[in-house]
């Protein structure tokens, strides 16, 4: 019931963003503005405040967490390259398309369905799962939505953005088991980073108030989409690190975070690099939806396999 109630309550904010959007509060430069300060600025607070709770994971499970994760988007990156020829006939979305299969929203909606699932300290463990994930999504991420197949330009200014800059930083607070940083860094980086949230899931519903109902619905293309992003590919990844022995605590909890919901990043960055969002807001409008479902059905899962 917990899961029901986050996903309610964050599905929720995106129907406000679609109000503000209608009303004209939002829309148009205004979330362009507000998409380039998530990005630059509350994203890269939240990402340095989630390694500053004071609770320092169990040191053991940290290298185990970096190279599942690893190994996870570099199969994700062959999964993003080659499938989208397949769920579309448009080469123009096929880098949109990989974006949706590769990336969850992880820090959106990731951290507080891994804490309702596993616990509060369990956030720290889907921290450490989010560096790698984070520096995919602004590389290899920000390739793909610049452009369609064989179109890939890697930009190394990327690698020094302040998403990226923030991801090194708390790989550096984790690798030296910093615990305890002063309240007076810690609380402002909190309270910017909560920003993130709430902004991220207005601007899409502000994205969707521009499409007409028969869009918002989806096609084809989106409802495939939906249904590697959602299932099978989390319970792919679920089975095959299992397999390998990975430890289960940290194959569910890397399981979960790629059962999320398309990142909101992909209806950002299409608007930061000039893209159109169409596609992008129906396919995470479409796996939000669909989320409050399969989400508590991933936690059954789990549960059943326990």
């Amino acid at each position: 019931m917990e899961n029901i109630v986050v996903m309610v309550t964050l599905f929720a904010i995106v129907i406000v963003g679609f109000v503000a959007g209608k009303l004209g509060y939002m829309g148009g430069d205004f979330d362009k503005r507000l998409s380039s300060l998530v990005v630059d600025i509350t994203c890269p607070a939240l990402i340095l405040s989630s390694t500053m709770s004071g609770q320092l994971p169990d040191r053991k499970m940290i290298l185990p967490l970096l190279l599942i994760s690893l190994l996870t988007y570099i199969l994700l990156t062959g999964v993003a390259l080659l499938v989208p020829r397949w769920l579309t006939k448009r080469r123009d979305d096929e880098g949109v398309v990989g974006f949706a299969l590769m990336f969850g929203n992880v820090g959106f909606i990731g951290y507080p369905v891994v804490a309702s699932i596993f616990g509060h300290e369990a956030v720290f463990y889907a921290a450490v799962l989010n560096v790698v994930n984070t520096f995919a999504v602004f590389t290899i991420g920000v390739m793909l939505i610049m452009g369609g197949r064989g179109a890939y330009t890697f930009r190394m200014k990327v690698l020094w953005s302040t998403p990226m800059l923030a991801a090194y930083m708390a790989i550096l607070i984790v690798a030296l088991g910093i615990g305890d940083v002063p309240r007076v860094i810690s609380q402002p980086l909190t309270l910017i980073g909560q920003i993130t949230v709430p902004a991220a899931l207005l601007i899409i519903g502000s994205s969707m108030s521009h499409l007409s109902a028969r869009t918002m619905l989806g096609n084809s293309t989106v409802y495939t989409t939906t249904v590697f992003r959602l299932a099978l590919l989390p319970l792919a990844l679920f089975f095959l690190f299992s397999a390998l022995g990975f430890r289960q605590l940290v194959v569910n909890i890397n399981t979960v975070v790629i059962a999320m919901p398309v990142a909101t990043y992909g209806t950002i960055l299409c608007l930061k690099h000039g893209r159109d969002t169409t596609l992008i807001t129906e396919v995470t409008f479409i796996t939000t939806l669909l989320s409050v479902i399969t989400i508590p059905l991933v936690a059954m899962f789990f549960e059943m396999m326990a």
